[in-house]
C-alpha cells in the first residue's frame, strides 16, 4: 500500500509532467489574470483526460451535463490539444473511437450505407440524439474522427496505431461518404440533407464543412492505403483481408475527393456555407435579440433565415487552412462573423483564431476572452451543469493556434505565424511532433524555436522553412 503520502507523490509527479509538457505561458503588463485563467482551463483538461476508458464527454469529469455523452466536440477541440501535447492521451481517445466502430458499422447499415458512421452524441456507440434534423444528420462527425486520426498519424508518426485501429476508421468512414453522396449532371460529388456544425442551418445539400471535410477524410483513406501498399508491403495483406478491401477500391476515394463540390458564390466570392444559403433572408439583429435563438424562435422559423449559431465555414479556414488564401479566408469570415450568434460555447475561439489571421485584433482579443470567461463567468447560464471541455480545448487553440500562429491542416502542413496581440509581450508553447518536443517562444521581435528533445525536425516559421 502506498498510502497518502505515496498516492500525493505519484499525483505530484504526474502533475508536474503534464505542465512541463502542456503549459502555456503569456507575457503580458496585464496579463496575470488571463494566464491564471487560462492554466484553470488547462487543469479541466488534465483531470478529464488522465483516464479514457468511455472517451471524453462534453462535460469531462466535471458534471452530469449531456448524460456522460461524447460529440465531434472531442475530435475537433479537444485532440488537438492532446496530440500535440499529451500524444500518448490522444491514442487512448482514439482508441475509444476505434472501439465504437461495430456499433457505427450497424449505424450505417440501418441507414443503407456502405463503411461506418459514429452517432453524433453517444456514450455506448448508440446514437443518443433526440431530434435528428440538428444531430443525426450531422454526418461531418465521421469526417472529424477521421481528422483526429489523421493529425494524430501525422503529429506522431504512430504507424503501430495506424495499422492495427486508424486505418480501420480512415476506410469505413471514407466508404460511408461514397455511399451517401451521388454525382450530379455537372460531374461533381454532391452531399444532400445534412446538417453542418451551424445547428440553425439543418437538413441543406452541400454543406461547404461537411463536404471540404468529407473530401479531407476520403484523400487521407486513399494516401494512408497507399503507403501501406508501398511502404509496408509486409503488413498489406492483412490489412486488406481485415478491411475487405477490394481492389482500387481506394482509387475511388481519391477520385471521389477530387469531384467533390465546394461551391462559392459568385457576387461576393464567399464560399457558400451550403448550395441555398445565399437565398436565404439575413436574420433581424437589430429587433429580433433573444438568445440563444432556439428558446424564443421555432426551429423552421431559424432555418429559413441567413443566422448561425456557431462558426461553419471559419470553422473548415482553421482545420484546413493550407487550402485557403489569406484573401479568401478574409472575405469568408467578414461575411460569416456577423451573422453568428454565439450561441454555442463551441464558437467564439473559432472566431478568435480566424479574426486574428486576418488582422482583426479587436475581434480576437473580444472572442477569446468570452471563450476564455465562459465557464469562469458562467457566461451561457449553465456551467452548474459541467464545464465545457470543448471550450477549454479552444482556450488552447485560440491561444496557440490564433495568437501563436500555428497551423497543420490535418497534420499536413505544419507552419507557425504568429499574431501576438499588440498588449502581449511574449507567448511560449510546446509541441509534440514526430516522437520530439519543440518550445515555441514568441515575441514581437520575431519567433524562436527550440527542440527539446528528439530528431531534428522541418517546420514552416513565418513563411520560411526551418529545420530545427
Amino acid at each position: 500500500m502506498k498510502g497518502a503520502s505515496g498516492v500525493l507523490h505519484d499525483q505530484r509527479a504526474w502533475l508536474d509532467e503534464f505542465w512541463k509538457d502542456a503549459d502555456v505561458q503569456i507575457e503580458a503588463n496585464d496579463g496575470q489574470r488571463i494566464q491564471q485563467i487560462v492554466r484553470w482551463e488547462l487543469f479541466q483538461l488534465a483531470q478529464s483526460t488522465v483516464f479514457i476508458p468511455n472517451g471524453i464527454p462534453a462535460k469531462g469529469l466535471s458534471g452530469s451535463g449531456y448524460s456522460g455523452h461524447s460529440f465531434w466536440d472531442t475530435e475537433i477541440f479537444v485532440l488537438p490539444f492532446l496530440t500535440y501535447t499529451r500524444p500518448e492521451q490522444a491514442r487512448r481517445a482514439l482508441e475509444f473511437r476505434h472501439r465504437m466502430l461495430p456499433a457505427a458499422r450497424k449505424r450505417a447499415a440501418a441507414l443503407h450505407m456502405d463503411g461506418a458512421l459514429f452517432p453524433w452524441r453517444s456514450i455506448n456507440g448508440e446514437e443518443g440524439s433526440a431530434f435528428f434534423p440538428a444531430g443525426t444528420a450531422q454526418y461531418h462527425l465521421d469526417a472529424d474522427v477521421a481528422f483526429a486520426v489523421a493529425q494524430y498519424l501525422s503529429a506522431s508518426k504512430d504507424y503501430d496505431f495506424l495499422l492495427r485501429k486508424g486505418i480501420d476508421i480512415l476506410v469505413e468512414t471514407a466508404r460511408m461518404w461514397t455511399s451517401l453522396g451521388h454525382v450530379g449532371r455537372d460531374r461533381k460529388f454532391h452531399i444532400n440533407c445534412v446538417t453542418g456544425p451551424d445547428e440553425y442551418s439543418a437538413l441543406v445539400d452541400d454543406n461547404y464543412f461537411t463536404n471540404v471535410m468529407a473530401k479531407f477524410n476520403l484523400q487521407m483513406a486513399f494516401f494512408w492505403v497507399d503507403w501501406i501498399i508501398h511502404v509496408k508491403t509486409d503488413e498489406m495483406a492483412a490489412v486488406f483481408a481485415r478491411l475487405a478491401i477490394q481492389p482500387q477500391e481506394w482509387l475511388l476515394w481519391r477520385n471521389t475527393a477530387e469531384m467533390m463540390a465546394l461551391q462559392r458564390d459568385v457576387d461576393t466570392g464567399v464560399d457558400l456555407q451550403d448550395s441555398a444559403f445565399m437565398s436565404r433572408e439575413r436574420w433581424d439583429f437589430v429587433h429580433d435579440q433573444a438568445r440563444p435563438l432556439l428558446l424564443h424562435y421555432h426551429p423552421l422559423t431559424i432555418y429559413r433565415h441567413q443566422v448561425l449559431k456557431q462558426a461553419d465555414v471559419v470553422l473548415a479556414l482553421i482545420l484546413l487552412s493550407s487550402q485557403f488564401t489569406p484573401e479568401q479566408k478574409r472575405r469568408d469570415f467578414d461575411y460569416y462573423d456577423p451573422l453568428t450568434t454565439g450561441d454555442s460555447t463551441l464558437s467564439a475561439s473559432c472566431q478568435s483564431i480566424v479574426a486574428a489571421e486576418v488582422g482583426h485584433e479587436d475581434e480576437a482579443m473580444k472572442y477569446f476572452l468570452r471563450a476564455l470567461f465562459t465557464d469562469v463567468a458562467d457566461l451561457h447560464a449553465n456551467t452548474t451543469d459541467g464545464i465545457h471541455m470543448a471550450c477549454a480545448g479552444g482556450v488552447w487553440s485560440a491561444v496557440v493556434s490564433g495568437f501563436g500562429g500555428f497551423r497543420d491542416s490535418g497534420g499536413m502542413h505544419v507552419s507557425v505565424d504568429p499574431k501576438l496581440p499588440s498588449g502581449w509581450k511574449g507567448l511560449t508553447y510546446q509541441l509534440a511532433l514526430s516522437g520530439g518536443r519543440l518550445q515555441i517562444h514568441i515575441t514581437h521581435d520575431g519567433v524562436e524555436v527550440i527542440r527539446l528533445e528528439g530528431d531534428p525536425i522541418q517546420i514552416e516559421i513565418q513563411g520560411q522553412l526551418r529545420v530545427v
